[in-house]
């Protein structure tokens, strides 16, 4: 099977090799993500597979299956960067991909604890020999009540971590999950809004939970809460959380994600002037920790995304069920 390979980045180089070698798939590698200027390179592909930069809109769709392309993977597992219902109309075939959700699961609690033992000024201090202790008074996780929006398999993984903790714990999800009811009690979203001290989310970006955290859900949290996002970028509306955190209503905000985060985020950009204004006004606060979508970022987990994204092309081909498959 011939694949088109875009957005490949040096640390995945190595298991893709192994796999052109292993399985009956010859992989073109490109650096540069997929768009009209290097559409051509996926003449003579059967499928291509892409990172999350790319997007795959209807019109590129739509050039994708004049040039013969009947099959897409994303090495990742967020999908917002496809037209779905564009590629069923067109008859071409879209997986996503998994990889385990300790990753994002174990930086998940690794932010909570930085905002909470006030680690980034700490570091800042540091960097100029001061070693005072005023303003740094931290707080016990074991003491709080941590908030987990969304127990899918990564926040399922977040509520095991946190179990060890001893700290009470709320979780809200669209369907229950029995398995999780030793370790969290499962509640109504305003239930875990109101009584958290903590509040980590764990959703997809859809229609139904874009900017889900704005002013009326801040509102309804405690004063002083502490905010954690791992998932996607658009869950937050960002002029209500910059409100939050000049007005004290979040008491620390920590964030991997970010809206407009593209062509930012996983790039050097350190003699560019970055036009996200929100994201360089915010990451100036002593309480808030933006991190570059790296949560996912293991050996571990680019082994699995690269798998997945070439095995599930050579399945859809050849008639295989793929659980990863939209």
């Amino acid at each position: 099977m011939n694949i088109t390979v875009f957005e490949v980045s040096p640390d995945e180089r190595q298991e893709l090799d192994r796999l052109s070698r292993t399985l009956p798939v010859s992989l073109r590698l490109v650096e540069k993500n997929l768009s009209m200027e290097t559409l051509s390179l996926a003449e003579g592909a059967e499928g291509v597979s892409t990172l999350g930069r790319s997007r795959l809109d209807r019109p590129m769709l739509e050039a994708l299956e004049k040039l013969g392309v009947r099959y897409v993977s994303t090495r990742t597992i967020g999908v917002d960067h496809i037209d779905l219902a564009a590629a069923r109309e067109l008859g071409i075939r879209v997986s996503h991909a998994a990889y385990p959700p300790a990753a994002v699961a174990d930086f998940t609690v690794m932010l909570m604890l930085l905002v909470l033992r006030c680690y980034k000024p700490a570091m800042w201090r540091q960097n100029v020999n001061d070693y005072s202790l005023k303003g740094l008074m931290g707080r016990s996780l074991r003491s709080l009540t941590v908030g987990v929006v969304g127990t899918g398999s990564i926040g399922a993984a977040v509520i095991h971590n946190l179990s060890g903790f001893g700290c009470r714990i709320l979780a809200y999800n669209l369907t229950d999950c029995e398995a999780l009811h030793p370790y969290a009690t499962f509640v109504d979203l305003d239930t875990l809004y109101r009584e958290s001290d903590i509040i980590t989310f764990h959703v997809p970006a859809t229609p139904e939970t874009c900017r889900m955290v704005n002013r009326e859900s801040l509102a309804r949290m405690k004063d002083g809460v502490v905010l954690v996002n791992t998932a996607r970028g658009e869950l937050m509306d960002i002029d209500a959380i910059t409100e939050g955190i000049e007005t004290e209503k979040i008491g620390s905000l920590a964030m991997d994600v970010f809206e407009h985060e593209q062509g930012i985020y996983h790039a050097d950009r350190k003699t560019d002037i970055l036009k996200n204004k929100d994201m360089v006004y915010l990451r100036q606060f002593p309480n808030v920790v933006l991190t570059q979508h790296m949560a996912f970022y293991t050996e571990e987990s680019i082994v699995s995304m690269v798998d997945c994204g070439i095995q599930s092309l050579l399945d859809m081909k050849e008639g295989r069920e793929t659980r990863l498959e939209l």
